[in-house]
């Protein structure tokens, strides 16, 4: 039940979003082009950040530089 805590865990690190070019996804709605975000968790695949709706969510790594 990680998921219920991981908003108070602290930041790893911050991460700054290089782009919002998604094929599949809509990701320009909830992450901004040069904002900052602070990485909560990270897999091989994904980080997890608080995104603009200010909920937990997980994104491929390719949309973050940091």
């Amino acid at each position: 039940m990680i998921h219920h805590t991981w908003t108070e865990t602290p930041t790893l690190r911050t991460l700054t979003c290089v782009h919002t070019d998604a094929k599949k996804y809509v990701v320009n709605e909830v992450l901004t082009v040069g904002k900052q975000y602070e990485l909560k968790n990270e897999t091989d695949e994904f980080y997890f950040v608080i995104d603009n709706t200010g909920r937990m969510a997980g994104f491929y790594k390719e949309y973050f530089e940091g």
